[in-house]
């Protein structure tokens, strides 16, 4: 990102740039990533607050910019935070709180937000062990809901979540609030339901998928052969055929009362924890 302090008047104050104008490049290439056009050119993403920072920077991820406001300024994980942003190559930047609110949309924004290069996983680098859970989400559209099933998969103790199709951005701005961090966990891939299959058949997995039509009871499944993928479909049209066809088993969650469907990040829940419900029984007792 280039900036004309000619025109724009940010200063250095050491290795922070301070930023005060809304009109500055810098901001204007941040609040750009709340478009996927930008996030996608430029491989970025944003994530707001200080643990998400931290725990980012701790796993491992590519910091390209650090923004704080001037109220955070000199506070010891702040400046540790910007310390190692400097040390990786990236920049740093103290803003205004109007500056902040502008990148992150929000009148009450946190003090700190982290500009990191996106990453997924190859699927073919995805080698399951037996205990594994993974999730595959097919088409997924919501932007919360793939956020929650992230951060429920980080807390089930699962081991990635699988794009298949033409899926929300996981590195949206409301999808990576959703995760509370999880996105920085959770190994993700990004495939066609055709490479999907293909993965499949090599990787010695059962699929597991959720489906109305020749179901059994999801608790009656054997969870324990081996290393699980539970294949969950589109908010509005669940699983196609195709896949439902090439599912080693098909779930149905019994419901009562008078909705007919289960929000999909809740179904995707209750799947995940009763795939893994024996392993962290087991994991309890140790």
């Amino acid at each position: 990102m280039s900036h004309d302090s000619r025109d724009h008047g940010p200063h250095r104050v050491g290795q922070v740039k301070e930023v005060t104008s809304l009109a500055n490049p810098i901001v204007k290439d941040i609040k750009a990533l709340s478009l996927k056009k930008s996030r996608d050119e430029t491989r970025s993403f944003m994530a707001e607050g200080l643990k998400l920072v931290i725990d980012a920077l701790d796993l491992g991820w590519n910091i390209k910019t650090l923004v704080y406001s001037k109220a955070a300024k000199g506070k010891p994980q702040v400046e540790q935070v910007a310390a190692k942003t400097v040390a990786k190559g990236g920049l740093v930047l103290e803003v205004s709180e109007k500056v902040l609110s502008a990148i992150t949309r929000r009148d009450n924004p946190q003090m700190v937000v982290g500009v990191f290069e996106q990453r997924y996983t190859p699927l073919r680098e995805i080698l399951p062990k037996p205990g594994e859970t993974y999730v595959a989400l097919d088409r997924v559209r919501d932007p919360g809901n793939l956020g929650t099933i992230i951060r429920t998969a980080d807390a089930a103790g699962a081991s990635g979540v699988i794009l298949l199709g033409e899926t929300t951005d996981p590195f949206s701005l409301e999808t990576v609030r959703a995760t509370m961090g999880s996105v920085f966990a959770m190994p993700l891939a990004k495939t066609s339901p055709a490479d999907f299959l293909r993965w499949k058949k090599d990787a010695g997995v059962s699929v597991v998928a959720t489906h109305l039509a020749g179901a059994v009871d999801y608790r009656t499944i054997n969870y324990r052969a081996k290393p699980i993928v539970l294949l969950m479909g589109n908010e509005q049209q669940g699983i196609p055929d195709d896949l439902a066809r090439e599912a080693d088993a098909l779930a149905r969650i019994p419901q009562e009362g008078r909705a007919d469907s289960l929000n999909l990040a809740i179904a995707t829940g209750i799947m995940l924890f009763e795939a893994r419900r024996h392993l962290l029984t087991l994991d309890e007792r140790a």
